[in-house]
């Protein structure tokens, strides 16, 4: 380990972009890789080098941190790392890549000599740029120190979800809440799309619910959104979204659990984005309720 912890980000999309300026911020050495070296650029002003391919970025880096679509998305970026690997970096992994194929990416970690840490994130936009996400990280006891200033520099909180990360026990904690997410999203969604059809004012519906049981935070910032029309930039995009829940029915059918509710809001959201609403926020959903 070097005195200041280098870090390296692949992926630089919403997420990937907060994190690694915020990494900088926190003082760490941080390289970051994007397909689109472009979306990388404005990183620069935060310090943040800026490389041409992921085994460039990685060379000499204590920790490499991936962010990036899904687990296929991340194996393809780190065998392209493989150059600029070295035995002993640890590998923080917080796509959300679902558990099928996922002792693919721990195999290649083993393979490689690389330490893994499944560590997904809770949070979207906001809570990213403003370092307060929550950190769900499994992973060996001895990595810890070495991942302890990068959690805090992106993170509010790290919740260790056990000490194997093999065991994938990060991944399923974040599956169970995504699904909590996503069904809050579509909720929101559904109420207001029946209000405006059945010609209620959606500030009656938010105003009866009000402190109450049946209101919440979430709620009200997604029907900030659909009231407002403000779905881009998005915190969360629908197309996104939609193959998180594909992860979450896909986990569910391995262990025999049913999902109606989510996979139902799996294809809302492939409407929505069919209607052209995949890169806005997952709020979009709305839409969905809609033949128009």
């Amino acid at each position: 380990m070097t005195e200041t912890t280098s870090v390296t980000v692949l992926g630089t999309g919403i997420m990937g972009a907060a994190m690694a300026r915020n990494l900088a911020r926190a003082g760490l050495d941080v390289r970051a890789w994007n397909r689109s070296r472009e979306k990388a650029e404005p990183l620069a002003a935060d310090g943040v080098r800026v490389t041409d391919s992921p085994a460039d970025a990685v060379r000499g880096a204590d920790v490499v941190l991936t962010m990036l679509h899904d687990g296929p998305a991340a194996l393809e970026v780190m065998r392209a790392a493989l150059p600029g690997l070295r035995p002993g970096t640890v590998w923080v992994q917080s796509t959300t890549a679902g558990l099928d194929g996922f002792d693919t990416l721990t195999g290649f970690a083993d393979e490689h000599g690389l330490v893994f840490v499944d560590a997904p994130v809770l949070g979207t936009k906001q809570p990213a740029e403003a370092g307060k996400l929550t950190v769900l990280a499994a992973g060996p006891a001895a990595a810890r120190t070495v991942v302890a200033p990068v959690f805090d520099a992106i993170g509010g909180r790290t919740v260790w979800a056990g000490d194997d990360a093999p065991a994938d026990a990060a991944t399923r904690l974040k599956l169970v809440l995504n699904s909590w997410v996503l069904t809050v999203t579509h909720g929101t969604a559904e109420a207001l799309a029946l209000a405006e059809g059945l010609g209620v004012d959606p500030a009656g519906f938010l105003d009866a619910v009000e402190g109450g049981p049946l209101d919440m935070g979430y709620l009200r910032a997604k029907a900030a959104l659909i009231l407002g029309g403000g779905f881009t930039p998005p915190s969360f995009a629908t197309t996104t979204a939609e193959k998180d829940a594909r992860l979450i029915v896909a986990a569910g059918e391995r262990v025999g659990v049913r999902l109606d509710v989510t996979a139902a809001g799996a294809e809302r959201f492939r409407r929505a984005g069919e209607q052209g609403h995949g890169d806005e926020d997952m709020a979009a959903s709305y839409f969905a309720s809609f033949d128009r």
